[in-house]
């Protein structure tokens, strides 16, 4: 059987799946129920869910063939994950609870006024837009290699197809669907990645011991970096990078946060945080094992390493001295993760333009808000459509490398936003603040320019907190009162 026919039996089963689950799951949905799932989600599958939300078709594609150039230097970010996500859980989840909120940028708007309010959901609306396009162009790209390219089909109807099913099964459900599905792709992806490990050291000739010794031993296994603090691979760089991207991406994002905001209260969402931030750690150690058992198979058979270490993985799963079920793992575990992905993206989005940047939660009544969000919803799809298609004309570096670095770029000014907000109580002229949040980016990018060419400084991820600081400065400088910085502030006066 060729391999567009086993791709295309694989990706057409796993939808027949998706799809009776998202029916189940919407049935007598309603407005409630796409935002927030009313509520009612047991916190054990909302940390399920978490943990496989947090990995998407970057993680499956990128996080293997990393390792070829970065050793296991991803699991010092990963251990500063799970500090955040600790902070998070004790910090961030008792805030949003608290107050009730649908979009958690409803804070800033009880912080500093509306026109910060409408920044911040603008921002998210960019960031989130961009990241979800990216991760998802990684998986139609794998499908363009594998599916439509021998069918001589070309890549626009690629995307075309794969994000109007997504569309589909996301339409009524929303976040409750989002849910279950993330569930099911959590299953997929770590049943996907331990046989993928098992077919592969079958074929290496392995047993369980000769696997662990092989992995250990090899130069790939490298997982701490302390010997160059210009390398963007050192690792308190990666580490406290970890921290900030972790309560940025994850605190500070609608679509993650819609899912905690799932639970029935704030005491489950911190288990679902703790929980879901170890099995993550866990199931990427997994993903790396992986990847230099990937490693050990193209020197065994002299193969060499594709221009793009993303290729590697697909590359191994589609080779003829591999057995096919490999090759349909492959498939199951990348769509799931990336569908998964892209369909929680789609109804974030859809939730905060509906909610935050039109307001219609406040104006319509029940109907009228459900044709919004439609609305709204299939806007998004047709968006996020023509990013993925833009990204495959432009797309130079690695997946992965190129989702946080755009994270840094525009999660930077949403964190220092929310610093400010929680650490002082300061109110600012609000009209200013969309002006300190777009110049906060652009002087990260000088500043980074000027410490490579001056010093030969390597950034890293730590541009994030870059972002965050210049986001932090500015807003201290429109500040008008001086008062003494408190955790936890409340409403203040908003000015304009």
């Amino acid at each position: 059987m060729s391999t567009p026919i086993i791709v295309i039996i694989t990706i057409a089963a796993y939808f027949a799946l998706l799809f009776v689950i998202s029916w189940i799951a919407s049935r007598g949905s309603d407005n409630s129920t796409f935002f927030t799932g009313n509520r009612k989600v047991p916190w054990p599958l909302v940390a399920l869910a978490t943990m496989g939300a947090a990995i998407s078709g970057v993680t499956f594609i990128s996080v293997p063939g990393m390792v070829a150039h970065k050793g296991y230097s991803y699991l010092q970010m990963m251990l500063g994950f799970m500090v955040g996500y600790v902070l998070i859980a004790y910090v961030l989840v008792p805030l949003f609870y608290k107050r009730n909120l649908i979009s958690i940028y409803g804070y800033i708007e009880e912080r500093f006024g509306t026109v910060s309010y409408k920044t911040s959901a603008w921002i998210f609306f960019i960031s989130k837009m961009l990241g979800a396009a990216v991760r998802f162009f990684v998986v139609c790209a794998v499908l363009q290699l594998l599916v439509f390219g021998p069918l001589h089909i070309p890549f626009e109807f690629n995307v075309i197809v794969t994000i109007a099913l997504i569309w589909l099964y996301t339409m009524q459900g929303g976040v409750k669907t989002v849910l279950w599905t993330d569930s099911l792709k959590s299953f997929c992806l770590v049943a996907s990645v331990i046989l993928c490990i098992f077919f592969v050291s079958q074929n290496l000739g392995f047993g369980v011991k000769d696997t662990i010794s092989a992995i250990s031993s090899h130069e790939t296994s490298r997982i701490f970096f302390f010997d160059n603090p210009s390398s963007s691979l050192y690792f308190w760089k990666q580490f406290i990078a970890g921290v900030f991207l972790a309560l940025a991406m994850t605190g500070l994002d609608q679509d993650m946060m819609q899912r905690n905001l799932a639970c029935e209260n704030a005491k489950k969402s911190q288990k679902n945080m703790i929980v879901a931030s170890v099995t993550q750690f866990i199931v990427i150690s997994l993903f790396l094992a992986l990847g230099t058992l990937l490693m050990l198979f193209l020197e065994r058979n002299q193969i060499a390493l594709p221009e793009k270490t993303d290729d590697i993985f697909g590359m191994v799963a589609n080779h003829e001295s591999i057995p096919t079920v490999v090759l349909v793992l492959f498939i199951l575990g990348l769509v799931s993760a990336a569908y998964s992905a892209a369909g929680s993206a789609l109804t974030s989005l859809t939730t905060s333009f509906t909610v935050d940047v039109l307001g219609a939660h406040k104006t319509a009544d029940e109907a009228r808000l459900t044709r919004i969000r439609k609305s709204v919803h299939l806007a998004m799809t047709v968006v996020m459509g023509v990013v993925i298609i833009i990204f495959y004309y432009i797309s130079s570096q690695d997946a992965i490398s190129a989702v946080y670095t755009l994270a840094s770029y525009t999660y930077g000014p949403i964190l220092g936003l929310f610093a400010f907000g929680m650490l002082c109580k300061k109110p600012v002229r609000d009209r200013w603040v969309p002006t300190i949040c777009i110049a906060a980016p652009i002087l990260s990018w000088l500043l980074q320019w000027t410490l490579h060419q001056l010093y030969g400084y390597e950034t890293g991820f730590e541009l994030l907190l870059m972002n965050a600081a210049f986001t932090l400065l500015g807003l201290t400088l429109i500040s008008t009162e001086t008062q003494l910085c408190a955790c936890g502030a409340d409403k203040n006066t908003k000015t304009t």
